[in-house]
């Protein structure tokens, strides 16, 4: 595997090749700064950050939290700093923040920003000219060359299996068609729920991992203690795709679907119009449960610490590589 030479500084000299994807609700200040903390990029949805009408802009105040805490932890220790952090926009039409939160973040100096829904020129051009990166998640080979024509500076790959909003495409025939054209950072979204599955990420081409759902199951996560059980309780079985709540296909836990009275094997399909970021948004009352999450989620055993979840994925990487290196020889 070639190193990380060739990556971005932001990217470098991460204890693991791996970025905490960004959680809609459970992703807070608390949660980003264990996994920067444990030498992983961390990362969280602008848009969780909101407060009251006539109150100051949350996303300001979490800016700043997260910086002084992270560059605390580096005073105090300079032989093991803090990996960056990242700031996901969500690019739609329907976020009407997302001015006002791109220039936050330009204040902030944020050093990664990752956009979903949309390429805009407009932000990659902020996040460089406040000396940061940007990485866009796509879907598919056609939305990642639109991507790096509006100015990205790398692609997360969002593959099958992925929580969240998920692509329908195997993630050897995503990273192989990206990898033909495409040499400059790219991430792989899609069950990588061990060190093992980090290790064939890289194997197949692709420069770090993006993991999400098994960080729902730590104790930093803004998550309900029910959310984080079911996490545990649940495998790849119990995952389901469908487009219904939010107008995009994506995976959720079968278990949440039928608590919200509903039958997962016969869901009505999602209507495309119906997707709205707005902070006015609404969504059925029977829907405020419906839980996230990727089919990795089966080596996810316990609630522990974000530092015990980065430990595990360690020793895993490190045995995969070493027992593929036998293998090899």
């Amino acid at each position: 595997m070639r190193g990380d030479n060739h990556l971005p500084a932001a990217l470098q000299g991460l204890r693991i090749p791996a970025v905490a994807s960004p959680l809609f609700i459970i992703s807070v200040p608390a949660l980003v700064i264990a996994q920067c903390k444990a030498g992983i990029v961390g990362s969280f949805p602008a848009l969780n950050a909101r407060e009251g009408e006539g109150e100051h802009p949350l996303l300001d105040t979490w800016l700043t939290q997260i910086r002084e805490e992270l560059d605390r932890h580096n005073q105090a220790n300079p032989d093991r700093p803090a990996a960056p952090f990242a700031v996901n926009q969500i690019v739609h039409r329907s976020n009407t923040r997302l001015e006002r939160d791109i220039e936050l973040c330009h204040k902030h100096e944020v050093p990664i920003w990752i956009t979903s829904l949309g390429a805009r020129v407009e932000v990659n051009e902020a996040a460089h000219d406040c000396g940061g990166i940007a990485l866009h998640d796509i879907i598919n080979n056609r939305f990642a060359k639109k991507a790096i024509e509006k100015g990205a500076d790398g692609l997360i790959a969002v593959a099958a299996g992925a929580g969240g909003h998920a692509g329908p495409q195997s993630p050897l025939a995503l990273i192989s068609e990206i990898r033909e054209w495409f040499e400059g950072p790219l991430l792989l979204s899609g069950s990588i729920g061990t060190g093992d599955a980090l290790l064939a990420a890289l194997a197949m081409g692709a420069d770090l991992g993006y993991i999400g759902s098994p960080f729902i199951a730590t104790k930093e996560a803004n998550a309900l203690q029910g959310y984080k059980d079911m996490i545990v309780e649940s495998g790849a079985d119990d995952i389901v795709y469908s487009s219904l709540f939010t107008g995009v296909s994506g995976n959720y836990l079968r278990g949440s679907i039928e608590n919200a009275g509903m039958d997962p094997d016969n869901l009505p399909e999602g209507d495309l119009k119906t997707m709205n970021f707005g902070d006015k948004r609404e969504k059925p009352k029977a829907w405020k449960t419906i839980w996230g999450s990727g089919q990795g989620i089966g080596a996810v055993k316990d609630v522990t610490s974000v530092a015990d979840l980065v430990d595990r994925y360690e020793r895993e990487f490190n045995a995969a590589w070493k027992r593929l290196q036998r293998r090899m020889a």
